[in-house]
């Protein structure tokens, strides 16, 4: 006798397979899509600094044609000193350089900034005119040890110290006294200042101080620094530029930024730097005191896409987190390649963001990025919750709010920590108070029981 075969029972919700049914499997695959998409957005990151690379690199190159940033030192005067030491052939002759500092240095400077453009990048530049004025005191030489006789005064020289000698526009004249005399390229003694200019003063011992004048007329980039060389040395510069960072040794001592630019002065004395106002040969460092000020360009597009997609993978988790409480909430099924399709949307955003940046603007590039990114998920989420559209509304304000959360982040740098911190604090007390009752132990299709008290 042929034996019956069972009944076919149909499956039931009760016997589907637990990897259809688990909850920490389905968040585990969740949690797998998130850092498999951290990988575009690390190649996206690198493109990023590409650019950014490619714009540093125009920079240079249009600040090494029109002049690098600038550092002025001096004058500073020089007196060649012979001197005779007893050898065991007789008596041997060296020469020796004594270097003074100016007593009282005054200079007024001119920063004219200007933008100059390479295809789509930009540099700030800037064309200087700086009065620099003063007076010299020869110190007491027999105080020093110096025989005055020793002193070859005919051979004394004004130095001017300059970083970027392309950048001069104009032959720098320099009055010290009753003469007026050209500087000339190259330094005789590199005792102090490394590049810069030079000029023969003979002196006479007889009048042992001078004043001295003189204007120059200096391209640079980026950079103005000058070096407190006098034992009271009083600054002022001024510039249209509307974002000047002070940088260097001494802060301003005043300062005024306003829409038509900015002014700065400066009054810094001998007792504020480490070396004295004379000294032979190459006794001290005196670049290291040089302080003023930098043009700096706005926060870049490249520097604002760099942080913005640092809040990337917090974009994808909270948005896959709202989708998937979505799915639980609702006993909905999204299925994984949903989801990856909805972080790549998410990813494409910063790719979008900086190659309109590069022609827009960041403001306008990434409210045209966000827009497109938020339609776009709207839609699609629209078709995903076919049987619930509300839920692709709460979608719709999700992501913008997020989104305008991100820019107010990137907007407010001095608060981008505070803002950040309170920010998801309070995304994480809200997915907590949605979720308190769930219990995470059942089938999302089965009947929500009370949680295990």
């Amino acid at each position: 006798m042929t034996p019956t075969p069972p009944p076919i029972v149909p499956v039931s919700a009760k016997h589907r397979s637990w990897i259809h049914d688990s909850i920490s499997l389905r968040l585990g695959i969740i949690a797998g899509l998130v850092l498999v998409l951290l990988i575009p957005t690390s190649m996206i990151r690198q493109i990023i600094n590409e650019r950014e690379s490619r714009q540093s690199g125009v920079v240079s190159e249009i600040s090494g044609k029109w002049g690098n940033p600038q550092t002025l030192a001096g004058p500073v005067l020089t007196l060649p000193v012979k001197e005779y030491r007893k050898t065991q052939a007789g008596k041997a002759e060296t020469l020796r350089y004594l270097h003074i500092l100016p007593d009282t240095l005054d200079i007024t400077g001119n920063l004219d900034s200007q933008i100059r453009y390479r295809g789509i990048y930009e540099a700030v530049v800037f064309a200087s005119d700086v009065t620099v004025t003063g007076r010299f005191l020869l110190p007491d030489l027999e105080r020093l040890g110096v025989n005055p006789k020793q002193v070859q005064w005919q051979d004394a020289f004004l130095s001017i110290g300059l970083s970027d000698l392309r950048g001069i526009r104009d032959n720098v004249v320099i009055r010290a006294g009753d003469q007026s005399v050209s500087m000339s390229p190259g330094l005789n003694s590199r005792d102090m200042l490394h590049t810069g200019m030079t000029a023969p003063i003979p002196l006479d011992r007889k009048h042992p101080d001078f004043s001295f004048s003189t204007t120059l007329r200096v391209n640079g980039s980026g950079n103005f620094s000058l070096v407190p060389l006098g034992k009271t040395t009083t600054v002022q510069l001024l510039s249209p530029w509307t974002s000047p960072s002070f940088d260097g040794a001494y802060l301003p001592a005043e300062r005024a930024i306003t829409s038509s630019g900015f002014t700065a002065g400066w009054k810094i004395l001998h007792l504020n730097r480490n070396y004295p106002q004379y000294w032979f040969g190459e006794q001290h460092e005196v670049m290291s005191s040089a302080f003023g000020v930098s043009l700096v360009m706005p926060a870049d597009a490249y520097q604002k896409a760099e942080r913005t997609a640092k809040y990337a993978i917090l974009f994808i988790g909270l948005t896959f987190t709202a989708f998937f409480l979505c799915e639980i909430l609702n006993r909905l099924r999204i299925h994984p390649v949903q989801y990856l399709l909805v972080g790549l949307a998410l990813v494409i955003f910063y790719m979008l963001q900086v190659s309109l940046a590069e022609h827009v603007g960041f403001d306008r590039s990434y409210g045209i990025a966000s827009l497109a990114t938020i339609l776009l998920i709207t839609c699609y989420a629209r078709s995903v919750f076919r049987d619930c559209r509300r839920l692709a509304t709460m979608a719709f304000w999700l992501l913008a709010c997020l989104y305008a959360y991100l820019y107010g982040v990137i907007r407010n740098e001095d608060y981008a920590l505070l803002l950040g911190s309170v920010g998801i604090f309070l995304i994480l007390a809200a997915v907590m108070y949605v979720t308190r009752k769930i219990n995470w132990y059942q089938s999302p299709d089965s009947t929500p029981t009370r949680p295990v008290e």
